[in-house]
């Protein structure tokens, strides 16, 4: 029988018990970080001699020459030719969906001009290269790819970079296909920190970057963190988090499976229900003990559900979306009558889904938008992965010489106010 915390939002100590469960230390401990410090700076100073041991020590591999690190794109045109005709449907199928729904986030370039001549705008453009970190250790996937790629080719980013680990030497042929299928420049294989590491600061065989994008684990994230500023990241990624609200008219094994569906990700993975009916909750835990026995990760749904699952009765819908907001959840599903009227009230969420047909794992997969979206509260003030962060905007500024005039004047006073006196004079030396 599965033990999972209850907790009810009209009790005193609600939202301090709920706020000790969401507790996550993005910290990296000090072993860790040590560690990882000691990883990129060997990489940095020693480049590809480095890249390889650390390859061969922790992938468990045997590689000589940094070239056969590189997987030709030969290889990757054979993954897709050879692959099963189901799964090829489904990937093209989903890069499809995923195309067609970012193309509509790309930003373009505007100006415009003031009465004295003076033109003010924005100039967006691409990324030059970027780095996609793809997952490929206890788990390849191949969907991460496809989220990760498409946005960067949308927003006409003109090099894209992979990194995948092979432990042992195992390719995931999936993988290998959606890198042909979204026409990635250049695929290495190579993993963890040292991965990080070598997109960051360049080595002989791999180039440097701009920005590094795609989840890992905590060696992936902390590096990620450590060389932010040297280049871009898209974000620290937490465990993979699910919020269901529902009122208690949905078939409670589908919510069970929903829950399921973040908690088999790993252990520390988190599954919360909120329902203003407590009978409900029961059906959802009866249906959870009994499906649970169906599935292959049945020990680490069990140990994410037990240790970081809660189930919350809340009086009412308004009480449910305010606890909702305050968790700021990764995926948040809206199983309710019409959800479309309260989805307004969402004010921090990763991904809303609404209505009880819309899966948590249709996102994941094939539905559209990105998958890649902020964890661990970050909700309040990240947004998904889009076409966005992979375009960077510069300011135009063009002064007719009727506009240097006044903007002169003005600039001076403030120059002069903060004791800048070559600023002022600079502004001034245009002033009739």
């Amino acid at each position: 029988m599965l033990n999972i915390q209850r907790l009810k939002t009209n009790n005193d100590n609600f939202l301090p018990d709920l706020d000790k469960l969401l507790a996550w230390d993005t910290v990296s401990d000090n072993s860790i970080t040590q560690t990882v410090g000691e990883i990129l700076q060997n990489v940095r100073r020693q480049g590809d001699s480095a890249l390889l041991n650390y390859t061969n020590q922790f992938d468990r591999r045997n590689v000589e020459n940094p070239e056969q690190l590189l997987i030709p794109k030969e290889r990757l045109q054979q993954a897709l030719t050879n692959l099963d005709k189901t799964q090829r449907q489904a990937l093209d199928f989903a890069a499809e969906r995923i195309l067609n729904y970012h193309q509509r986030q790309k930003q373009d370039s505007w100006q415009y001009t003031e009465a004295d001549g003076t033109l003010l705008g924005q100039q967006v453009t691409a990324l030059d290269r970027v780095g996609l970190y793809v997952p490929g250790g206890k788990a390849a996937y191949p969907s991460s790819l496809l989220m990760n790629a498409l946005p960067a080719k949308v927003a006409g980013v003109g090099e894209i970079i992979m990194v995948v680990p092979t432990p042992d030497n195992i390719l995931n042929e999936m993988v290998l296909a959606a890198a042909a299928i979204v026409g990635v420049d250049k695929v290495f294989s190579i993993g963890g920190a040292q991965a990080v590491a070598a997109l960051a600061y360049g080595t002989e065989t791999v180039p440097k970057v701009d920005k590094i994008v795609g989840p890992g684990n905590i060696y992936v994230a902390t590096a990620k963190g450590m060389v932010f500023g040297t280049v871009g990241i898209d974000m620290i990624a937490g465990p993979s988090e699910i919020l269901v609200i529902c009122d208690g008219k949905t078939d409670p094994d589908w919510i069970a499976m929903d829950l399921f569906s973040q908690a088999e990700h790993d252990e520390d993975a988190r599954a919360i229900l909120i329902s203003t009916d407590p009978s409900f909750l029961d059906s959802v835990e009866n249906s959870m003990n009994r499906l649970i026995e169906t599935m292959p990760r049945a020990d680490i749904i069990r140990t994410s559900l037990e240790t970081g699952g809660v189930f919350i009765e809340a009086k009412d819908l308004n009480a449910a979306i305010e606890v909702a907001n305050f968790i700021a959840p990764e995926h948040l599903e809206l199983s309710i009558e019409q959800p479309e009227k309260w989805v307004s009230k969402v004010r921090h969420a990763g991904a809303i889904f609404m209505g009880r047909y819309t899966a948590e794992a249709l996102g994941d997969y094939c539905a559209g938008p990105n998958h890649v979206l902020p964890t661990s509260r970050t909700a309040r003030f990240f947004s998904p992965l889009g076409v966005y962060d992979f375009q960077k905007r510069s300011s135009l500024i063009m002064c007719s010489e009727t506009g240097a005039q006044d903007l002169g004047k003005m600039a001076s006073i403030l120059a002069h106010g903060e004791g800048l006196t070559a600023h002022a004079r600079s502004a001034e030396y245009r002033i009739k």
